[in-house]
């Protein structure tokens, strides 16, 4: 896909200041400092429109990007690792559970899990209840490029095995290894 424009609409925390038109939308959802941004970033082909940051849980709302007036990508609060009390924890996971489940425009929710690591016990209950409700979504393995192909094999194999899921997409935000499947896989949804 070529992209025209990427532009930061706004961040929400509560429904009533979700954009309001029926605009698609692709959400990008993973833990805290799996790279969700920098996949946003590097799909886009613009630095910073994203914000990334080497402090995890810097995403504590949801952030909307519209993109070539079109439709939007969605990254939502990261969960795991930030560095919060327990009362906000909550409320960041409150708002992505109620836009992942109310939310019409949402066509595809994209769960980034981290090519070094097994996914973690959050990543298993996002998958198990993006199955339950039926949401249309793929995993991505991202940091693929810190990995040799040997280790990179291996652990997508034990991605897909705890996921109990037949692919796992592979993503670099460094080198764009994958980009050309993860838009295949974005326009796609945007057509069905």
């Amino acid at each position: 896909m070529q992209i025209i424009s990427a532009e930061f609409v706004k961040s929400a925390f509560a429904e009533p200041d979700w954009p309001g038109d029926s605009k698609l939308e692709i959400a990008f959802l993973g833990r805290s400092n799996v790279g969700k941004s920098s996949l946003i970033n590097s799909l886009l082909g613009v630095r910073g429109l994203a914000r990334t940051s080497s402090t995890p849980g810097r995403t504590r709302a949801l952030n909307f990007f519209l993109i070539n007036e079109k439709f939007r990508f969605v990254d939502l609060p990261g969960y795991g690792y930030a560095r919060a009390p327990k009362s906000m924890k909550a409320e960041w996971g409150a708002a992505a559970e109620n836009y992942l489940a109310k939310r019409e425009q949402l066509v595809l929710s994209i769960h980034i899990v981290d090519s070094r690591h097994e996914p973690s016990k959050q990543d298993l209950q996002l998958h198990e209840w993006l199955e339950h409700q039926q949401k249309p979504h793929l995993i991505i393995a991202t940091k693929s490029d810190k990995l040799s192909n040997n280790e990179l094999r291996k652990n997508l194999v034990a991605i897909e095995r705890a996921l109990n899921i037949d692919q796992v997409l592979v993503y670099s935000a460094t080198t764009k290894r994958g980009r050309n499947e993860v838009w295949n896989a974005i326009e796609k949804s945007l057509k069905s």
